[in-house]
């Protein structure tokens, strides 16, 4: 059982007890008959094969609140596709499947590259930004929710947690984002444990007070892929289409919204999915890509902001981390003793050093080159360049699923 502490500047639903599912979705049936929610489920073809998409699939089975789940499938050949449309075949939702690989949505991708409007690489961000985009094409839904198909301990009470915020009016949110614990017999989430938190709260000790900084510090999971929001955010949000995505997902939610309409939910006693290697002798793999990937998402953010991030201050901000990380890591080896759990101080501490060499890489990029790849663009700015592209991509997708 959590505590009910509210701290930060947005507001945080814990999980109080044992749910009861049968009320909540009782409650978003009725709600959702006048805000529609779709699903985005940004799905590699090798989750197929796992345990833990199949378990999904089955629990996605028993809800009656979802209007359409939009599969944003990865690059895939066309038998690939055709198994992927009898694998998702079982759910009773409106369903659809974007072949992302597939010669229709590839001419709609090279209409933006024409454009000037690349939505960069193959990755979750363009995956889900191109979902997005056929939900607004096809105007069924007022609510969008996302999850990743990797979640080994998913259970359809997670789902209606993370919706109900944004789809109950009467508590008026537009955007939600999940959080939870990552435990086995030990702590994970290094990434956020021992660089994102730490970062962040190096930042303000060097910056002082900044909204921003504020807001994000005010996340208990910042790196949680799980969040639903409004359509018209997923109208005006950019975002990027590397590692930083989750970042950026906040930093643009931050400009598009009130804070008030934002909170958080704390949506399973326990969340387990794949783990990635440290990867710390290479910045293009594992941990240490997303991490300098996250970094200069981070940085870039704060420039654009007003903050002028010269040698001298990153130099200051490598050192405070540091400290602050180590700080940290001593609070997460006692917090594991007092439960039971294995530490491995070493492997910890190794963490931290590859982090602070990831800060270092991100820092030095972000003075050789301040706005890096260009975020992925706003559907309104797509719209207005080319009018009908949401009813061509709608078209494909029927097409390709028919």
């Amino acid at each position: 059982m959590g505590d009910f502490y509210q701290t930060g500047v947005i507001a945080t639903f814990h999980r109080l007890g044992k749910p009861n599912i049968e009320k909540i979705e009782s409650e978003l049936a009725l709600y959702a008959a006048q805000k529609p929610v779709a699903l985005v489920l940004p799905s590699l073809y090798s989750e197929l094969q796992g345990g833990a998409l199949k378990s999904i699939v089955k629990e996605l089975q028993a809800v009656k609140y979802i209007r359409q789940i939009v599969v944003a499938l990865g690059p895939c050949s066309a038998d690939e596709f055709k198994h992927a449309r009898g694998f998702f075949s079982s759910l009773p939702q409106e369903t659809h499947i974007i072949w992302n690989s597939g010669p229709r949505m590839q001419e709609i991708y090279r209409t933006l590259e024409e454009h000037r409007l690349s939505p960069g690489q193959e990755g979750k961000g363009k995956s889900a930004w191109m979902a997005y985009g056929y939900i607004l094409a096809s105007g069924k839904a007022d609510v969008i929710a996302l999850h990743d198909c990797d979640i080994l301990t998913y259970s359809r009470d997670l789902l209606a947690r993370l919706v109900y915020p944004v789809v109950n009016p009467n508590l008026g949110y537009e955007f939600c984002k999940g959080f939870y614990a990552r435990i086995s017999d030990k702590m994970h989430g290094r990434v956020t444990r021992l660089l994102v938190t730490p970062l962040i709260r190096s930042l303000e000790k060097i910056l002082g007070y900044l909204p921003l900084l504020v807001f994000f510090d005010s996340f208990r999971y910042p790196l949680a892929g799980e969040f639903s929001m409004i359509t018209d955010l997923a109208r005006v949000n950019r975002i990027p289409a590397d590692w930083g995505l989750e970042v950026g997902v906040l930093a643009e939610v931050y400009r598009n919204t009130a804070v008030r309409r934002v909170c958080q939910v704390d949506l399973a006693d326990n969340y387990e999915h794949k783990h990635q290697a440290l990867s710390a002798g290479d910045p293009e793999k594992g941990l240490m890509k997303m991490a300098v990937d996250i970094c200069k998402s981070l940085l870039r953010t704060l420039a654009s902001e007003g903050v002028i991030f010269s040698e001298g201050l990153l130099r200051t901000l490598i050192v405070t981390y540091q400290r602050t990380a180590q700080d940290m890591l001593k609070r997460f080896e006692d917090d594991s003793a007092i439960n039971g759990l294995y530490f491995d101080r070493n492997q910890e501490s190794a963490a931290v050093d590859a982090f602070t060499e990831a800060l270092k890489i991100a820092g030095q990029t972000i003075i050789e080159v301040p706005l890096g790849l260009p975020l992925i663009p706003s559907w309104n700015r797509v719209t207005s360049a080319v009018p009908d592209l949401l009813e061509r991509i709608q078209a494909a997708v029927l097409e390709d699923n028919a």
